[in-house]
Formats: C-alpha cells, sequence, structure tokens
C-alpha cells in the first residue's frame, strides 16, 4: 500500500518496520537548497492576505548539533574528510551538507541494488551535494548532470549572468539499474526530411552502403552492385546479403535508375523514436504563479519534470520515494504512471495539501494510502501537543482542512490561528471563519477574546479548537453570542466549540459543507482529462 509520512525523514527512512532496506525502486528528493530563506505559503482574496511559513531553508551549527555529534560515529572515512574540509573551506554550506548527508546515506541504504536516485537542487549548493553523492554511491555510479532550464524570462541582471537553471543529479546504486529511453518530440527539421509517401505513409531514404572497405560478405558483389568500386576509398554494404534480400520481399529498397547509384532503404516516419532527451532539459517551464498546475506552494516543480524521471527509471508497479515530497508533485506523478509510492514530508500543512491534491484529482480512481506520523486518537495528539504545541496547531487546523495562519501573536492570546473560506450552497457567496486552537486550559474570556478576533479581522464566524472541556459560562458565552446567518435561511452558530475528544469521535462543526479554503488550479489524473483540484 501507498505510504504518506509526517515526520523528519532521518527518522522514517531509518525505521526497518516502515521502509525496509534495498526496497525501492527510484528516489527523487528536492530538499532545501541551503538559500537562507524561510519559505511561505499565501492565503490571498480581496479581504485577507496573510501566509504561513510551509519549510525554513536555514541551516546553522546550533540547528544541526545532534547530527554532528552522530556523523563523528560513523564508519566512513571518506565522508569525515569531506564534511571536515568544508568545515574549513565553506563554513556557510557546512551545517547544510551535514544534515544532507545523514539523509542521503539513508536513502542509499533504502534503494534496490537496480534503483536509481536524483537529487534536484540549484547552483547555491550543487557542486557541493554532488561530492557527497560522489562518496555515498560512488563516483563510477554517477550517470548525469541535467540541467533544468526553468524559465526562458528576462531580468534586470546586470552584474552577473541571469540565473534560469536548476540541477537534477542522476545516480545509480549499481551498473545493474534500469533506464527506459525517452524521446524529444519530432520537430519540423525532422518531419522535412521526410519527403516520400507510399501506402505504408511518408518515409525519407536512406543510403545501404557506408564509406570504407570491408573483406568479408559486407564487401562483396550484391544484385550487381559491388561496392568496392563505389566512391574513391571504397565501400560496404551496411549489413549481410541475407537482410539485404529480406528488404526486398518488404518492398523497402529502391534502386537507383542510374548503375553509379547506391540502393537505398525506406525508412518509415512512424519507426523513428525521434532523438534522446539530453542533459538540458530546456521544454519544462517554471509553473506560472496564476498557471492551471499552480498550487501556491513554494519551490514547486511541474508534473511534466517528475514524469520524465519516474518513466526514464522505472516501470509500473515500482515504488518511487521522495523524502521530502512538499505538495506532492512527485507523488502525483507516481500516481498517474501507476506506480507504488512513498512520501515523507516534515510540514502537517504539506501532508494535508497532498492528500486532498490526492483525492480531488483521482476520486475513485485513487490507489490506498496510508497516513502515518499523524495523531490517530487523542493520546497521541496530546503528546504531540506536550512535544510541539506549534505541530499540534498546524496538524488539528489542517486535517480539517483550514488555512494555518502567522495572524495575531505567539503567546497567551494567539488571536487567530487559522483561516476557513466556505461556499454557500446555490449562492455565489462566500463565508469566512476564523479559527483558535488552546491546548491548555480554557475560560469564558478565551470566548470573548476569539469573538473580538473574528469582529476586527471582519470574519463571519469563530471556531474553538480546545484539548479541555469548555466550562458552562464558557458555553453559555458561545449560545448568547446568537448565529450568522448567511443566505436563504441558512443559519450557522456565529461562535462554536470543539475539544479534542469532540473530534475523534466524529463530531461535526456547524459550517458550509463546500470547504474551498484552498484554491488550485487543475491537474490531470489517470483519464489523462483535467480535473478540479480543491
Amino acid at each position: 500500500m501507498n505510504k504518506l509520512y509526517l515526520g523528519d525523514c532521518l527518522d522514517v527512512l531509518r525505521n526497518e518496520q516502515e521502509i525496509k532496506p534495498e526496497s525501492v525502486d527510484l528516489i527523487y528528493i528536492d530538499p532545501p537548497f541551503n538559500s537562507k530563506r524561510n519559505y511561505n505559503v499565501f492565503f490571498d482574496d480581496k479581504d485577507i492576505q496573510t501566509q504561513r511559513m510551509a519549510f525554513e531553508d536555514t541551516w546553522s551549527l546550533h540547528s544541526v548539533g545532534e547530527s554532528l555529534t552522530e556523523l563523528d560515529t560513523i564508519q566512513h572515512d571518506k565522508i569525515l574528510n569531506l564534511l571536515n574540509a568544508y568545515q574549513d573551506i565553506a563554513p556557510q554550506v557546512f551545517p547544510y551538507l551535514v544534515m544532507m548527508t545523514l539523509r542521503i546515506i539513508e536513502l542509499h541504504k533504502v534503494l534496490k541494488p537496480t534503483g536509481s536516485f536524483y537529487l534536484h537542487c540549484d547552483p547555491t549548493a550543487s557542486h557541493y551535494l554532488k561530492t557527497v553523492c560522489d562518496a555515498v554511491f560512488g563516483t563510477k555510479n554517477f550517470r548525469n548532470e541535467v540541467s533544468w532550464k526553468r524559465s526562458g524570462r528576462r531580468s534586470s541582471i546586470n552584474r552577473i549572468y541571469r540565473r534560469s537553471h536548476d540541477i537534477v543529479f542522476f545516480y545509480s546504486k549499481t551498473d545493474n539499474y534500469l533506464f527506459n529511453l525517452s524521446y524529444e518530440a519530432k520537430n519540423d527539421t525532422l518531419l522535412k526530411k521526410y519527403t516520400k509517401k507510399d501506402e505504408k505513409g511518408r518515409y525519407r531514404l536512406v543510403p545501404l552502403m557506408g564509406s570504407g572497405t570491408r573483406n568479408g560478405e559486407t564487401g562483396k558483389l550484391w544484385r550487381g552492385f559491388d561496392p568496392n568500386v563505389r566512391g574513391k576509398a571504397g565501400m560496404h554494404w551496411l549489413t549481410v546479403h541475407d537482410n539485404l534480400e529480406k528488404y526486398v520481399e518488404q518492398n523497402l529498397v529502391e534502386f537507383p535508375k542510374k548503375s553509379t547509384g547506391v540502393p537505398q532503404l525506406k525508412y518509415y516516419l512512424d519507426e523513428n523514436k525521434g532523438v534522446p532527451f539530453p542533459d538540458i532539459w530546456d521544454d519544462i517551464n517554471l509553473i506560472n504563479s496564476m498557471g492551471k498546475e499552480a498550487l501556491g506552494y513554494p519551490t514547486q516543480k511541474p508534473k511534466a519534470l517528475l514524469e520524465r524521471i519516474i518513466k526514464a527509471s522505472s516501470n509500473e508497479g515500482d515504488i518511487v520515494l521522495d523524502a521530502f515530497c512538499g505538495c506532492g508533485t512527485s507523488i502525483d506523478a507516481a500516481e498517474s504512471l501507476n506506480r507504488k509510492w512513498i512520501g515523507i514530508d516534515i510540514a502537517p500543512f504539506a501532508v494535508s495539501l497532498i492528500k486532498r491534491r490526492l483525492k480531488d484529482t483521482y476520486k475513485d480512481d485513487l490507489s490506498k494510502f496510508e497516513v502515518r506520523g499523524t495523531p490517530t486518537d487523542e493520546p497521541s495528539a496530546i503528546k504531540l501537543w506536550e512535544q510541539n504545541p506549534f505541530a499540534f496547531e498546524d496538524w488539528w487546523l489542517t486535517e480539517l482542512e483550514v488555512f494555518a495562519t502567522t495572524y495575531g501573536k505567539k503567546g497567551a492570546d494567539k488571536g487567530i490561528d487559522g483561516i476557513g473560506q466556505y461556499a454557500i450552497p446555490k449562492v455565489d457567496k462566500t463565508i469566512r471563519v476564523g479559527f483558535q486552537v488552546k491546548g491548555g486550559k480554557v475560560q469564558s474570556k478565551d470566548i470573548d477574546a476569539l469573538f473580538g478576533a473574528i469582529s476586527k479581522h471582519k470574519y463571519d464566524m469563530g471556531v474553538l479548537l480546545t484539548r479541555y472541556k469548555p466550562t458552562k459560562p464558557m458555553l453559555n458565552s458561545a449560545t448568547q453570542l446568537g448565529q450568522f446567518e448567511a443566505a436563504y435561511g441558512f443559519k450557522y452558530p456565529k461562535i462554536q466549540i470543539m475539544t479534542l475528544t469532540e473530534y475523534f469521535t466524529g463530531k461535526q462543526l456547524s459550517l458550509p459543507k463546500d470547504n474551498i479554503t484552498f484554491k488550485s488550479a487543475s491537474t490531470i489524473g489517470k483519464t489523462g482529462k483535467q480535473k478540479g483540484l480543491f
């Protein structure tokens, strides 16, 4: 069964009960690029403009302290020597390389001997990462450095060459690896060569002789044509006489009208697969922020890019793993190409986005999959809150398909923690709902604070998500605030409360059924037809 994990890929990969050694056919990763930036996802309409950090692409010696300790225990002198050298000559990238090295080692362990590994990065750290991959996979197993030209747009940069490409490294685990050739689309230059036509279709003529003399059968007379007298340096047949006779039987040979000519072979357009792709890919553009495929997720890659990689290095039924799966483009591509898949991401928002993306794209065609690493009952949710209150907050909001936001203060009163947007049935109107998450004790003033926050930000309704059972004064306060009347008699509580216990026992909030919080473009399902997403 396909699996989607919430958590650090290092922990998931090390758990052999989850992912067994040498069990994966293809690994693609698009990790943070060490750009020293925080990447945000935006929620934007005419009244609400806010954002939430999707992931942090900033690494320091402090943040990788435990990883440094682990590396000291690894029995791999080449890797240790390499990283020690970088600590001296490239200290700004050293913490990032420590983090990535530990994960690449684990990825190597779960890859089959016949498997392939693709690492997507940019020139910020590509040259450093290649040396790490060389140390882990071995230089002999490096296959390609692919340059993906992301965009042809011009810029105002005038003191450097415009940066317009990413790097994709392709490694295998051994010499015995799978690779399916893929071909460029047939262009006008190629098509113009096929000038002739018969009942079988368009074709071109290819000489059956090549330059250079031969002593064997290919250098001897055939049907009155002597290759030794053709050309100054002599020539030879490109295949043996038996094959030439078969070509004649199949009506594939055109004989010259003049004795000085050379017999030629008919080569049909349908038999020409095209030119195999080179290591420069300039035919897949970066996703336009307003395009049909855009999800609003930072660093999102085009699905066509992932499809090319998956088709080249796996077959139907093979297992594809993405350890930094983000908004799930690799997972989407694997699902559409009938591969099994494993996705891992550390952000609750990403896991929720992928779940919704898959379900809305494939509907009844979606293969079964499990989500692991998220709370599955009240005790595990409480444990998450005790370990990381912000992760608990993000998890609960994203489970309800609500956008987690940085609105408000990070403290005793956070203001609004989440935003939901819903469509009213049969009416061209939406309502906005402000959410607040409380992991600690709650009291009556929390209802007043939530009501004040939604009034300030002009939300229509408010929802309090609480770990603890609300007090009677809280329930009375919420009831006294009355209802919000949307249209056509649709009424909803102005303020409503849901406890963690109620959530896990299946309680439903009184909200319009059509949650349109995450609005995005169409994607292509297994049928190849555009389907609406979110």
